[in-house]
This record gives C-alpha cells, sequence and structure tokens, in this order.
C-alpha cells in the first residue's frame, strides 16, 4: 500500500544470519538486502551511541529509492532529570549527520524510559523543544512512553497540539492504545514468537492489517482503546516495526505483514 512502511529495528543480528541473511552474505551487505525485502528499518544504534554523518550517508547509499529509515532518538535527551533541559541535547543530535538521510528520513522516535510518570509541566518543555524543522528540513517525532500514568487526555491533547505521534505499542510492557495525534501512525509491534508459523499470531497480522488498512484510507479504528478523544477523519501514513518478543522472527512477521497489505 502506498504510504505505508514495515520493516524491522536493526539489521546487525547475529541470528538473521543464516535465517533471514542468505548463507555466506557479508555483513557488510545486510543492510543492502534487508532493505530489499522489507520497506522500512528503524536505526537502533542512535540510542546508545552518536553516529557520523559518513555512516548516515552509507546506510542511505545502501538503500533503495522509496526506502525509509525511522530513527530512535538518544537516551541521552530523553534518560534524564530534568527535561527542561533538553534541548541542548536535542540540537546536538540533530547536528550529528542525521539530515545526511536524505529523503530516507522518516520519524525520530524518543523513547522514555518506564520509570517515567506523566507530569504536565515537565513534559510540556520536552515536547516543546521538538523541532519542526531543522536546518529546512521538515521533521516528524513520535514518542513512546511506557508507565501507565500517561493515558491521560492531557497528554494526548498535548501531543495533538504539536503533531507530534504517540507510539501505538503492543507488547506486555504497555497497555495497548489508539490514540492518533499527529498526520502519521507509529506502531511498534512486540509480540514476535517462534511458535507462530508467520513469526506473529496468524489472527494479530489480519487484526494490524485490517487497522492499517483503516488508517491509511481515513476510516475510524474502533477496537483501540482510547486514552483521549477520537481523532478526527484523515489519511495518515504509517509505519509498523515489528520489534523485540523473539527477534530472529521478526523478518517473517514483517514479510508476512507486507504480504497481506499487497492483497
Amino acid at each position: 500500500m502506498t504510504g505505508v512502511h514495515v520493516g524491522i529495528g536493526g539489521w546487525n543480528f547475529a541470528p538473521w544470519r543464516g535465517t533471514f541473511y542468505p548463507p555466506g552474505l557479508r555483513q557488510a551487505d545486510e543492510l543492502a538486502f534487508a532493505s530489499r525485502q522489507v520497506t522500512s528499518i528503524e536505526i537502533n544504534a542512535t540510542f546508545y551511541k552518536t553516529q557520523s554523518p559518513e555512516s548516515f550517508k552509507r546506510w542511505r547509499d545502501s538503500t533503495p529509492d522509496g526506502f525509509v529509515f525511522s530513527i530512535k532518538a538518544p537516551r541521552y535527551a530523553t534518560h534524564r532529570r530534568e527535561l527542561a533541559e533538553t534541548r541542548e541535547p536535542i540540537g546536538w543530535f540533530l547536528q550529528s549527520g542525521v539530515l545526511e538521510l536524505g529523503d530516507r528520513l522518516g520519524p525520530i522516535l524518543w523513547q522514555f524510559p518506564p520509570s517515567r510518570q506523566f507530569d504536565p509541566a515537565a513534559m510540556r518543555p520536552f515536547v516543546e523543544h521538538l523541532p519542526a524543522a531543522h536546518a529546512g528540513v521538515p521533521l516528524r517525532h513520535v514518542v513512546e512512553t511506557r508507565h501507565p500514568s500517561f493515558a491521560d487526555p492531557a497528554w494526548v491533547a498535548m501531543l495533538a497540539e504539536a503533531g507530534i505521534a504517540w507510539a501505538i505499542v503492543e507488547s506486555e510492557k504497555h497497555v495497548l492504545r489508539g490514540d492518533l495525534t499527529a498526520p502519521f501512525v507509529y506502531a511498534r509491534l512486540e509480540r514476535n514468537s517462534a511458535d507462530a508459523d508467520e513469526g506473529y499470531a496468524g489472527a494479530a497480522l489480519d487484526t494490524w492489517a485490517e487497522r492499517v488498512r483503516r488508517w491509511r484510507s481515513a476510516e475510524a479504528v474502533t477496537d483501540l482503546e482510547l486514552a483521549g478523544p477520537a481523532p478526527n477523519p484523515a489519511a495518515r501514513e504509517c509505519f509498523i516495526y515489528f520489534i523485540s518478543g523473539d527477534k530472529v522472527r521478526a523478518p517473517v512477521a514483517a514479510l508476512s505483514m507486507l504480504k497481506r497489505l499487497a492483497a
């Protein structure tokens, strides 16, 4: 489907060698291979370590036209006590070479630790520090929170006002909610399973595929709990990632989803 991007988290994962990656494939060629099987990849390395502009350029040049990366923003920006002090670290990250991805640049994911609770006074400065553009390039931001206190209409309203997405996450660690606060949807599906023939429960893949179709075609998705008011109908670009769980099965799950969406 046009405007739908489905993929995995990262590409350097040893258990994928000989399962997802063909035997004998050079590690240097793994991104080129993966980016021609799925349509997006969430870059995880940026969460732990500052990357060089050369790395972003190399990643861009290894992928085909139409491919899109999302980027996991660094923990030094989100895992700090005082979020009012995040303007500078956010700037450091954006100046590290992110824009070298060019037209491969998708959303930037800002992931908070499970200990971070919703406090409007604490969260508002962070939201306000996320720029709508950098060096003239429009940016899209998505925030993942893991503490149940964020299921608050005030949080939903804060994100919607800024046009920032709230990550939709299916896992044992999250309450699954479907609030839409941006012109795009960002879902992280974390129940990959070695026991599932398609890498994820078939019924769950069917359900998610139908939700994606509805989001993309401006139809309401009514089977997900909301923390805020029902979103306005609009056709939204969708980013769907198979992350965590039995990670070795993530590529199979992503390919299974792509097959459903192509039907």
